[in-house]
């Protein structure tokens, strides 16, 4: 090897290191690929893909039937909510800090979607007791609540936190049997598709996260069987 070829493969070598050499990568093959939203099966929330029309979403979690009453004295059960997409929430009227601010950002997703009736936001509230109709009905005016869209819930404290911990994995201490005693707190914000399944989960004081949020039901909303 002569001077010359040694000095056009050490500047070589020196420009690829200096600058990043990029070698093409071998392609990643898959058997199946999944687009779309996750499923969610468990407190830990860990996203789950699963193929549309696969078997295996005959094993995914769903959120039990329910019967709840909403600020206008409207009863609103799973059936309310059928073929649809919705958002669930938990909240008290009394709460100073963290419920403001989860009203103030799902009044934009309220607004994202306000002439879409298959949208529907579903706020529960952990003090039922205080939390009656007509405590909520002045909560709705307060935050602009589209009565249409948005339902505020009160009811059997029991039944709430049941299917609060049950079906929407809603609390903060996870691995932890608690009964409707033990308070219920949590800033999640869920996304449940038509069939009951949750597939998304949001920090409710954040307004990004809201912005996710009506991104993947607008996603959810193409999505099909």
């Amino acid at each position: 090897m002569n001077r010359a070829t040694c000095i056009i493969i050490l500047g070589f070598l020196v420009s690829c290191f200096g600058l990043g050499c990029r070698q093409k990568q071998p392609a990643q093959t898959s058997s199946v690929k999944v687009e779309g939203l996750p499923y969610y099966n468990a407190p830990d929330f860990t996203p789950q893909w699963i193929e549309s029309g696969s078997k295996q979403l005959d094993t995914i979690h769903t959120i039990a039937s329910f019967s709840f009453t909403d600020q206008n004295g409207n009863t609103i059960t799973d059936k309310t909510v059928a073929n649809k997409i919705y958002v669930a929430d938990f909240f008290f009227t009394a709460c100073p800090g963290i419920c403001p601010k989860l009203a103030k950002n799902l009044k934009l997703v309220q607004e994202a979607f306000v002439n879409d009736d298959g949208i529907i936001l579903l706020s529960h509230s952990v003090t039922p007791d205080k939390d009656v109709p007509a405590v909520l009905k002045k909560y709705a005016v307060n935050y602009e609540v589209n009565d249409a869209r948005w339902h505020l819930l009160t009811g059997n404290k029991d039944s709430i936190y049941t299917i609060a911990r049950k079906s929407y994995f809603a609390d903060e201490d996870l691995g932890m049997q608690k009964n409707s005693s033990d308070f219920l707190h949590t800033e999640n914000i869920l996304l449940i598709d038509r069939y009951r399944h949750i597939r998304g989960v949001y920090k409710g004081t954040s307004p990004a996260e809201m912005n996710n949020l009506i991104a993947d039901i607008k996603i959810l909303k193409e999505e099909r069987d």
